[in-house]
């Protein structure tokens, strides 16, 4: 059993930038992916970044050049750096793990998730 605890969401204005983090209770290392997913209101779930036990990322084409996610193994922590927000950023913010490698975003994919963190970015 995973269980995913994500902070450091908030408010923030358009241009800035936010570093969510999420930490992990279980050895979620090797033989995992692990992501972002959010949710803004009135909208379905969408997979933002994905991130395996290589390293290797996939991005949705909304966030590329600005997001970048990232791990610290020896933390079990997981990480989203937000650079050059705007209000469509703004969401409800998940961590999520999943077993295997593929690097899919499919939200439905994901096994556990946390409870979630909040980002709202104004104009």
């Amino acid at each position: 059993q995973v269980q995913l605890v994500e902070s450091g969401g908030g408010s923030v204005q358009a241009g800035g930038s936010l570093r969510p983090s999420c930490a992990a209770s279980g050895n979620v290392n090797s033989g995992f992916c692990l992501g972002w997913i959010r949710q803004a209101p009135g909208k379905g779930r969408e997979g933002v970044a994905v991130i395996n036990s290589f390293g290797g990322t996939t991005y949705a084409d909304s966030v590329k050049g600005r997001f970048t996610i990232s791990k610290d193994n020896a933390k079990n922590t997981l990480y989203l750096q937000m650079d050059s927000l705007t209000p469509e950023d703004t969401a409800m913010y998940y961590c999520a793990v999943r077993q295997g490698y593929s690097l899919t975003l499919l939200p439905n994919n994901f096994e556990y998730w946390g409870q979630g963190t909040q980002v709202t970015v104004s104009s």
